[in-house]
């Protein structure tokens, strides 16, 4: 719609000095920045909420993509290269019309993650800067959207919308699904669909994503079972740790394959992604939390 356009090519013209905040927001509603949003409370405040923050996620963006697979909606910058400019990509390594790597438009994921993760992290804690935090970031993440030329506006007011239906679907599972095998299998199997019609990477990451949580819940309550720290340095450690896990083990799956056969969208490159971030989810939260003993002892040197 034309005034969507416009209102993009305002905001685009008069908040252009922020591009630099605008692109911190795009890190927050991404796959890494709400990642370690969720390492941060699993593997440091409270592991319970952290695994649901994961499940909420994973799920979340296996979802919404195949709403977008149906829509088929272009982002703004495609449909008018002229006159919206691209300020935050989705795969930074992808060329802008790459829509396989950067997605469709409607609805806007990062503006339903966002209130999905942080609502119902608020809803966990029950703190009520919690609240006021969910609040105040699922408006700047929404709107900065629109700023990045990355959504139109009613993609974002969809996304938020979406949001706060995910976090109350959650809701409703916790109430009423107290067998963990079929809450589990409820979110695998009304994910599954998309493997028949989506063909773009944000489906296939977060699909494995789910896969991956998952079993890796499950792992690690049989033969983990780590506690929560309030001990800063060890904090630190076990997040690091995570993300050091994380990259090094991304690029050490990546290596067997061509560079170019990753890149692409053949289904056969897609169910590789998925794989390849249903083993690095398992890694990073279940297989990982072993060494926390040993971040323990390190810490206790430390404070002598």
């Amino acid at each position: 719609m034309e005034w969507e356009v416009s209102l993009i090519e305002r905001l685009q013209g008069g908040l252009d000095s922020l591009q630099g905040l605008v692109k911190l927001l795009a890190f927050i509603g991404a796959e890494t920045g709400l990642l370690m949003v969720v390492l941060i409370v699993m593997f440091c405040f409270r592991k319970e909420a952290g695994q649901k923050l994961a499940l909420v996620t994973a799920s979340l963006n296996a979802w919404l993509p195949m709403i977008k697979s149906i829509v088929l909606r272009p982002r703004p910058y495609m449909q008018y290269p002229d006159r919206v400019k691209a300020a935050a990509l989705v795969e930074k390594g992808a060329t802008a019309q790459d829509v396989a790597a950067q997605g469709y438009s409607f609805p806007s994921m990062h503006s339903a993650s966002v209130p999905a993760l942080f609502f119902t992290l608020a809803m966990q804690v029950k703190k009520r800067w919690l609240y006021i935090l969910a609040a105040v970031l699922t408006v700047l993440v929404g709107v900065s959207r629109v700023v990045a030329g990355m959504h139109y506006p009613t993609d974002v007011l969809a996304g938020w919308i979406l949001g706060f239906m995910v976090a109350g679907v959650f809701v409703l599972l916790d109430r009423y699904v107290h067998n963990e095998v079929l809450y589990h299998l409820i979110l695998l199997v009304t994910a599954l669909p998309g493997l028949f019609y989506v063909r773009t990477n944000d489906y296939f990451t977060s699909f494995g994503c789910l896969i991956g949580a998952i079993a890796a819940i499950n792992f690690e309550r049989r033969y983990v079972n780590y506690k929560e720290t309030r001990r800063l340095p060890v904090m630190i450690l076990r997040v690091l740790g995570a993300a050091v896990v994380y990259f090094v083990v991304n690029t050490l799956l990546k290596l067997p394959f061509d560079k170019e056969f990753l890149a692409g969208a053949t289904l056969g490159a897609l169910l590789i992604r998925a794989a390849r971030y249903a083993v690095i989810m398992f890694l990073v939260m279940g297989v990982y939390p072993m060494l926390f003993p040993l971040y323990e002892r390190i810490g206790k040197k430390q404070v002598r």
